[in-house]
């Protein structure tokens, strides 16, 4: 056998840069080139950058920070907000501060809104290299799988959260130039001053981030299943929209608080004068249970996976 047999062995040739495997196979690279380091692959940095290059962050970003002004001129034409058959609700107080608007903003947006900008940052990251046929060349670069799969993963979330961060810090901005600095009202009777405001919209955009981590680990392990963008996206869209509607059938009595959805909106006790906090501990520890299930399903099965584009 020659130097060349025993050097590729009967698998076939060597992957690039002295892997010893084929992109698509994974199995364990039998060596590595001198300086190779597993941990230095595709920085963090290096994926962030690249993603906040693509269209669809930028388009996303502007719709998130356009919403404020949005809301502040319907207001604006239809005058303020005004309480129904004597029950006032966290939307009739949205002009009474910026706090307040912030926190009506929050809260139009949790239940959908801000659903989208997750399943597209954990939905499209892995299967978009699939659909480009880029993702085998990744592998080949050489890029181990959970390497690649943890920095898509990391830059995901961190998108995630920058979106939920982006829309309530925009509208306080706009809510303090348009309604001034103040206390925020709250319907139920009562006020926080500013400071503590701050502090509760805070704990809400931490809680809601929490609240979508379902939605972000049914975006990346459908990722990881599929070579179309569009198909993991929208899954989880639909299966979040679902999880939503199984809520609203009373008929399921205790078991609808096994589902996510069934907190989304907990973070209301956050905002009153004694917050109350079962209900986000209840929430948050349904959703980080989801959560690590489907990311651990996504590792699984992508370390298996026969990348073949």
């Amino acid at each position: 056998m020659s130097a060349l047999d025993e050097r590729t062995g009967p698998a076939g040739p060597a992957g690039p840069a002295g892997t010893g495997q084929a992109a698509g196979n994974p199995a364990k690279p039998a060596e590595a080139a001198d300086g190779y380091r597993a941990g230095r692959t595709l920085p963090l940095r290096v994926e962030l950058v690249r993603q906040l290059k693509r269209r669809r962050t930028i388009v996303m970003g502007a719709i998130l920070a356009a919403l404020p002004f949005v809301l502040a001129v319907a207001f604006a034409v239809g005058g303020e907000p005004e309480g129904r058959e004597g029950r006032v609700t966290l939307m009739d107080t949205a002009t009474a501060s910026g706090a307040n608007f912030a926190a009506v903003n929050l809260f139009v947006s949790a239940g959908f809104l801000l659903v989208i900008p997750v399943a597209l940052f954990c939905g499209d990251t892995v299967a978009s290299e699939a659909g480009w046929s880029s993702l085998r060349y990744l592998l080949a670069a050489p890029v181990p799988r959970m390497r690649l799969l943890w920095s898509k993963l990391v830059v995901g979330l961190g998108l995630s959260l920058a979106a939920m961060v982006l829309l309530p810090v925009v509208a306080l901005l706009v809510g303090t130039a348009a309604y001034g600095w103040g206390p925020l009202q709250i319907p139920t009777g009562g006020s926080l001053d500013p400071a503590t405001a701050a502090q509760r919209l805070v704990v809400v955009v931490a809680y809601v981030f929490v609240s979508q981590l379902v939605t972000a680990g049914l975006a990346f392990w459908l990722s990881t299943r599929t070579d179309a963008p569009l198909g993991a996206v929208g899954g989880a869209v639909g299966l979040t929209i679902v999880g939503n509607v199984l809520d609203q059938v009373t008929a399921l009595g205790d078991w609808r608080h096994f589902l996510p959805a069934h907190w989304q909106y907990a973070w209301a006790d956050a905002v009153q004068p004694t917050p109350q906090w079962s209900g986000m501990i209840q929430g948050t520890a349904v959703s980080v249970a989801y959560a690590l299930v489907l990311f651990a399903l996504a590792f699984r099965g992508f370390a298996r996976k026969d990348v073949v584009s």
